[in-house]
């Protein structure tokens, strides 16, 4: 546990370019410690470019910093000296397997601190040291350790690969320009880099202005969608504010057109009751009056009889109910009539309007219209393409006998050449007795009862209309679907929102079905048709 806590301490206090212990330690602006010497002749490298840089974090400083010895850390690693740190420090600079080694160190090799492209040699921060003090080392080129320098010896010549042959795009050795590259355009190594390095530099500055643009790009689409949305909330707000202000126009002429029928009818019914009363009053009185004429008649006294005739005989003027038959039954129906014509002109001002409505979705649509041809290898062979591939006829003649992977064999339908993604939109003029329009993966089936057919799967989604009706089916489940028919039907796709939605397109456009999942795969756009005949066409959309 003591080496451990050691070794730990050791990595602490280690030059990360040098690998050994901290030398005169000095502390940079960014917070990393190294050796001065290490640090100086790493920044000396980059007194070209004027920018200094950490070799850890890699953050740049400009100007170059003033080094001063951190006298604490110094101080520290004294101390630490005496309990071991040295030794410890020593162990964690020899190379492990993942290390490149030292290839002149001999027994147990430490790290590499510098590989050489002219002596192709690796070398520790020891061996490393006749390069920095010899003038005879001044050219060589020294780099990060790397295990790669034998891949810099040619292996017909055994000699360093300088060179570099434009006409054949390799590197070659000096031998090599004068033996199988000889007249060859060559120049040297260093030549071809630093044009290399030009190019470089130049795609770099391209690809960066791509990226800015393309920044600026999104960054406006999506000021873009921020506005479709705050656009869309208001109109779904307003809307939704007139509509209400709308209905209650209408629940209050409602009550209105009740309370004058209410009021009319206890007018009518008060007069009726009364004429009623009347009416049951004479009944009463005629009743009585019945009763004495029949009790007179039963008087045997001629005489008595005589006398009381006239009195009793005489009957009280009648009612008048001429009134009673003058509009049975029909009190109110003008105000039913005049109800009912208000709602005709309503309907009809609603249509008009949702037609203007209609109008302006199906502009919003045609933004995203795709030219869409079908594909005749994937066509069934009964199946007559034409109209450059974008109408199919259903004919009695086989018109393929040609056998193609993609031909649909089981069902009388084809798929599009081109794939759809992203937000698509296109419409099918079609005539016959019916029609399916679909989308499909590419990996549908083309073969067997339900495997291939548009719908019956769950690789296709597919809008059926026959006899008068439609259905939406997908994994061989059917949806009955309303709505008015049409020899046209749009498409409109959002891939990536995973919406598919259907439409009657005529006069005005109307919302079929709206399909809400997941798209796992780009999508094609298929037809199928139904009897001889039937014919099917992706229509050119303005």
């Amino acid at each position: 546990m003591a080496q451990q806590g050691a070794q730990l301490d050791g990595a602490k206090f280690c030059c990360s370019m040098c690998l050994d212990l901290l030398k005169d330690p000095v502390t940079i602006p960014c917070g990393h410690s190294y050796c001065m010497s290490c640090i100086n002749n790493f920044w000396d490298e980059e007194d070209k470019k004027e920018i200094y840089s950490c070799p850890q974090c890699r953050q740049t400083f400009t100007p170059r910093p003033v080094l001063v010895k951190s006298t604490m850390l110094a101080d520290l690693l004294e101390e630490l000296k005496k309990t071991g740190l040295q030794a410890a420090a020593a162990d964690l600079c020899y190379a492990g397997p993942e290390d490149v080694a030292c290839d002149v160190c001999t027994g147990r090799k430490l790290k590499a601190f510098k590989s050489c492209l002219v002596c192709l040699v690796s070398y520790c921060e020891n061996h490393l040291q006749p390069h920095y003090e010899s003038t005879k080392f001044k050219k060589h080129k020294l780099v990060d350790p790397s295990e790669t320098l034998q891949e810099n010896i040619c292996s017909r010549h055994d000699e360093v690969m300088k060179m570099f042959c434009r006409t054949d795009q390799q590197i070659i050795c000096y031998l090599c320009s004068v033996d199988e590259h000889k007249g060859h355009d060559t120049v040297s190594a260093k030549a071809e880099r630093t044009e290399r390095q030009r190019e470089l530099e130049v795609s770099r500055l391209n690809i960066q202005r791509r990226i800015q643009d393309r920044e600026k790009d999104v960054k406006l689409l999506q000021q873009e969608v921020e506005a479709i949305s705050r656009s869309a909330d208001k109109a779904v707000e307003d809307s939704e504010k007139i509509f209400t202000e709308l209905i209650r126009h209408l629940q209050k002429r409602s009550s209105d057109v009740k309370q004058q029928i209410r009021s009319q009818q206890e007018t009518e019914v008060s007069g009726v009751k009364e004429l009623q009363e009347k009416l049951q009053q004479e009944i009463t009185e005629l009743k009585r009056k019945d009763a004495e004429l029949k009790k007179l008649s039963h008087t045997e006294d001629h005489n008595q009889f005589l006398h009381n005739y006239p009195s009793v005989s005489q009957l009280s003027e009648a009612t008048d109910s001429s009134s009673i038959n003058i509009r049975p039954l029909r009190y109110f129906e003008d105000v039913t009539a005049a109800v009912s014509e208000l709602r005709d002109k309503l309907q009809d001002i609603l249509k008009e309007e949702w037609t203007n409505i209609s109008l302006t979705t199906r502009a919003g649509f045609l933004r995203y219209s795709h030219e869409i041809t079908l594909d005749p290898n994937t066509a069934f062979t009964l199946l007559l393409l034409s109209d450059w591939n974008r109408k199919a006829t259903y004919t009695s003649q086989q018109q393929s006998n040609s056998s193609h992977p993609d031909r649909f064999t089981g069902w009388q339908q084809v798929l599009s050449r081109e794939s759809l993604t992203g937000r698509c939109y296109w419409e099918v003029e079609w005539s016959g007795t019916g029609l399916c329009v679909a989308v499909a993966y590419k990996n549908i089936s083309r073969a067997g009862s339900k495997e291939c057919r548009f719908g019956f799967n769950d690789k296709s989604w597919a809008l059926h209309y026959y006899n008068n009706k439609y259905e939406l089916w997908f994994n061989s489940i059917s949806t009955p679907v309303s709505g008015p028919g049409s020899s046209r039907v749009g498409v409109y796709l959002d891939h990536r929102a995973g919406i598919l939605s259907f439409y009657s397109v005529s006069e005005t456009m109307t919302l079929l079905h709206r399909v809400q999942t997941t798209f796992t795969q780009p999508l094609y756009a298929g037809v199928r048709l139904n009897a001889y005949g039937n014919t099917a066409e992706l229509c050119k959309v303005k």
